[in-house]
């Protein structure tokens, strides 16, 4: 798990994803979009669930302002952590972002009924790449007016 370096005491991002190309073009696309936010890194759905419980390797002290996760990982997957987040009445406000390589129209409306809040298939030229992710960014960041995530991990 990795996770950037705190520049602002605002509720951190946690990014679900194995790949470490993709996670590091994230945050080399957060970057690029101005956001100051500590970004937490998981590797799986079981990871994703195990922080947000305060369990994890890394300690979380607020609960994140979005959750952007990809699918496909070892284990618990993102299907599964997206049901339990979004079941969870201290967790389902928390914005949630698909982030993955599944076009699979099956997935598309899996997601949307357990509650995530956009899906994307991620592109494959890393400059069409990097665009959705800075779009991403700051729309959810930027654009929306989110709730105040200021609930601490247990």
């Amino acid at each position: 798990m990795t996770t950037s370096t705190p520049s602002t005491f605002a509720a951190p991002i946690l990014v679900v994803e194995d790949s470490d190309e993709d996670f590091d073009t994230l945050r080399e696309a957060a970057a690029a979009a101005g956001v100051t936010r500590v970004i937490h890194r998981s590797a799986s759905g079981g990871d994703c669930l195990a922080m947000l419980r305060g369990e994890g390797e890394v300690h979380l002290e607020l609960l994140p302002a979005l959750i952007v996760m990809d699918l496909n990982s070892h284990g618990v997957d993102g299907r599964e952590a997206l049901v339990v987040i979004k079941t969870d009445v201290r967790l389902k406000g928390i914005p949630v972002v698909v982030l993955t390589t599944s076009g699979n129209p099956k997935d598309v409306v899996f997601c949307y009924q357990a509650g995530a809040n956009a899906y994307h298939v991620k592109p494959v030229r890393y400059d069409q790449y990097s665009s959705l992710l800075r779009s991403l960014m700051h729309y959810w960041l930027e654009s929306v007016t989110l709730h105040a995530c200021l609930a601490k991990v247990d």
